[in-house]
């Protein structure tokens, strides 16, 4: 049995909800399935998931207080007033700074923009720079994806003459800024859409300023949409369907550029943005000031905008060598021994910038919500991110131990914060008791929500496009993931260090590659004609011009019971084997066994009283017992359900010759006609004449004894007179012997199947059945 390293979830469809009756859209029923799950269950809402139009956005009217915004732009144009974009460095900021600056020049408005230092200023707006932008003759700031927290600014700005607009989509705390106009889906009770990004709230307002629907500017509403991982659904899957297109033709050459930096050509899917040109964005911000990464959007010229994104590839690089080594660094000091609920570490050299990557490093290895913090002596201060399970609201939680910070915002999921050195280990101390007293054990787990179980004949490259059509996947429309439930017919490791772990599934004429990156050491886990749970994403892996189902596995799990056969192997690494779970070895020799294996496994003799033996997950077997039905009743006993056959046989009893019973008669006659022989002297001549080996006569010799047909005495066996029948069976050792080919052709000489039937005779398969309906969990 082997146990998945994540919670599997089965998002099954609920049953009043299969009423396609009504639905005539031509889809195949696993599409049908996966629409159900995302909510959708009628014709139109199908239709307009698979066909997103951009008629099906809604108009920017429903935002609050967004016409008195539109006048207050339109007047500061007229006048000449000076404008400023204030946004954020990640690449959703500098993407919703670059939309609403082109709708401002298209509107000839004497505008620029700033973007605050991540390590002078921190993050969002603040009063040095506002008093800037005062003594520069700015009256009109307008936020982009930012300031909604900005309670000390919004006033500041009133003190100082500015007009401050906040449009932002971060959640808006108890008391919101006295702002001119704030322009916010979750401020705005009429528009209909809450989960906008901030590059969307800028579009929109874009939009009305402009008076019209600005298409071209839909690229730079995919990146930051898809890179700010907000759901895409509703709203922004359309902008980031359309928006992909755009970016798939764009002719900016700050984009085109950045394309050719990340080795794109024409199709630009979402995980490109997510992976590749989101994080060269991010990258910017994270090591200096983000103004470079907007100049890159903005720019027009070709050289120029090459120069731009090589300096960009160079930073991210960069920041990929800090993450990397701070990641070791924390590594080294996160005390899980000490760490219950949530781990908070702080250090002092971290580049502030890269803790929100290190945070949810940490996440994924140590499953349990995580802040890095980078300390500050000179101001007394710690600053950095902190990332969550799904389990624990980490904004909602934070809130509750708000006077702790300086400064802190963010979502559910991911957050930043500022608080004084002094705070840290009450914050810690806090947000521990949070979380323990909210969750369970296996909230701490990693889910892995899996859309449906499929056959392998259910798989074809047709499906797979047709599931390619409910793309494009990201937060609340996640890329389907499927579970395989087969035993492979190949399996194999891959890579110059076997990394990478490879099965082979084949049913009727269909056969599918599961691929496990970094899953090369489950290799050893998977025994033969084993029934394997897969879970994981499909798609067409196409090389020299051969196209092959794969599914790209996340997780593995065995759900019966499994048998390792490592008999007559030498120098076999039972460590590696031993795992997290419970595991005892059964043996003969018990201090040769502690030697291999350490001292904190149980070692079992086969004399142990077996009532007060406990319930084993694994088993290694490492000698033969004397006996069948002894290893029985250890076997259920202990019920493992991991049993590790490790016998090495030196000298073999089955193997070698056992005398017939001829042999036996011809022998006691030849005693009886003599009454006397003197082994010493006459063994090698019996040899001679019967090629019997030594031992066959020397074993004879001691079952004739034991049954008291003859005596031996120093090597010599003298008949003696009986009139008792006995039968040869009745010599122990003539019965320990047979006992023990026995035992060697059941347990040594049998064929892997034919060993696996016979442990299984033993094993409480109910107990197996009952750990699999617990490993699978279905969704509701």
């Amino acid at each position: 049995m082997l146990h998945s390293k994540t919670k599997w979830k089965i998002n099954d469809h609920i049953e009043e909800h299969m009423h396609w009756n009504d639905i005539k859209a031509s889809v195949p029923p696993i599409i049908k399935d996966l629409l159900i799950q995302r909510g959708i269950t009628n014709e139109q809402e199908a239709l307009q998931f698979l066909s997103p139009n951009i008629d099906q956005l809604h108009h920017p009217e429903g935002f609050d207080a967004i016409e008195k915004a539109a006048a207050r732009v339109h007047q500061a144009i007229e006048n000449k007033e000076k404008i400023l974009v204030f946004g954020d460095y990640d690449a959703d900021g500098v993407s919703s700074t670059t939309v609403l600056l082109h709708a401002l020049e298209e509107l000839e408005a004497s505008c620029d923009f700033y973007i605050p230092n991540r390590f002078t200023e921190g993050y969002g707006p603040n009063e040095e720079a506002f008093r800037v932008a005062a003594q520069n003759g700015y009256s009109l700031i307008i936020t982009v994806d930012t300031g909604i927290a900005s309670v000390h600014e919004a006033e500041l700005a009133n003190e100082l003459g500015i007009d401050l607009i906040i449009t932002d989509h971060h959640e808006p705390q108890e008391t919101l800024p006295n702002a001119f106009a704030i322009i916010h889906p979750k401020c705005s009770p009429n528009y209909p859409f809450k989960e906008l990004a901030g590059v969307g709230v800028a579009f929109k307002f874009a939009q009305y300023i402009l008076g019209y629907f600005p298409e071209h500017l839909l690229d730079l509403v995919a990146i930051g949409t898809i890179a700010d991982l907000v759901p895409l659904v509703g709203e922004n899957r359309i902008f980031a369907y359309y928006g992909l297109k755009k970016l798939a033709n764009t002719k900016r050459a700050g984009l085109m550029a950045l394309k050719q930096q990340c080795k794109l050509t024409n199709e630009v899917t979402e995980e490109d943005v997510g992976f590749l040109i989101g994080p060269r964005l991010n990258a910017v911000g994270r090591l200096q000031d983000a103004d470079l990464a907007v100049e890159l959007l903005l720019a027009d010229n070709e050289e120029v905008a090459l120069e731009l994104a090589e300096r960009i590839d160079q930073l991210n690089q960069k920041r990929q060598q800090i993450v990397s080594e701070i990641v070791t660094e924390v590594e080294e000091m996160v005390d899980l021994q000490t760490t219950t609920g949530i781990i908070v570490i702080a250090n002092k050299g971290w580049n502030e910038g890269v803790l929100g990557i290190v945070a949810s490093r940490l996440v994924r290895k140590y499953d349990r919500p995580a802040i890095v913090l980078a300390i500050n002596e000179e101001t007394g201060t710690a600053k950095g991110s902190a990332r969550s399970i799904p389990a624990f609201d980490l904004f909602q939680n934070c809130m509750k131990v708000k006077d702790l910070f300086v400064r802190f915002g963010g979502h559910a999921q991911a957050a930043g914060m500022t608080l004084e050195l002094d705070k840290v280990s009450e914050l810690r101390t806090a947000l521990n008791h949070l979380v323990m007293d909210q969750l369970t054990e296996e909230d701490f787990k990693q889910e892995l929500e899996i859309s449906k179980q499929l056959a392998v004949t259910d798989m074809s490259e047709s499906l797979i496009q047709e599931i390619g059509k409910l793309a494009p996947f990201g937060m609340g429309n996640p890329k389907p993931r499927f579970l395989i439930q087969q035993v492979p017919v190949d399996a194999r490791q891959l890579g110059n260090n076997k990394k990478h772990l490879k099965l082979q599934f084949k049913q009727a004429d269909t056969v599918v590659e599961g691929i496990g990156f970094g899953l090369g050491e489950l290799y050893s886990f998977i025994t033969p004609k084993t029934e394997v749970s897969v879970a994981g994403e499909l798609r067409i892996n196409e090389w020299n011009g051969f196209k092959k189902l794969q599914i790209v596995m996340e997780d593995i799990q065995i759900n019966d019971w499994q048998l390792f056969d490592h008999r007559g192997k030498k120098n076999v690494d039972l460590q590696s084997f031993k795992g997290f779970e419970s595991s005892a070895v059964l043996a003969n020799d018990i201090d040769n066994v502690r030697k291999d294996l350490g001292s904190n496994i149980p070692v079992i003799s086969y004399d142990s009283d077996l009532d007060a033996l406990q319930k084993v997950n694994t088993l290694f077997i490492v000698d033969l017992p004397p006996a069948l039905p002894m290893l029985g009743d250890y076997l259920t006993q202990l019920s493992p359900v991991n049993i590790h056959v490790c016998f090495q046989l030196e000298e073999s009893m089955y193997m070698a010759r056992f005398p017939s019973r001829e042999d036996f008669k011809w022998y006691y006659a030849q005693i009886w006609k003599q009454k006397t022989i003197d082994l010493k002297q006459d063994i090698r001549k019996i040899m001679a004449a019967k090629k019997w080996t030594k031992n066959d006569i020397i074993f004879m010799s001691k079952v004739f004894s034991e049954l008291e047909f003859v005596k031996i005495d120093n090597g010599v066996v003298t008949f003696m007179p009986t009139s008792n029948k006995k039968d040869l069976h009745e010599s122990w050792t003539y019965h320990q012997r047979l006992t023990r080919a026995k035992v060697e052709e059941t347990l040594y000489y049998s064929t892997y199947e034919q060993l696996k039937d016979w442990v299984g005779q033993f094993i409480d398969l109910e107990g197996s059945k009952e750990e699999k309906a617990n490993g699978l969990q279905a969704i509701h």
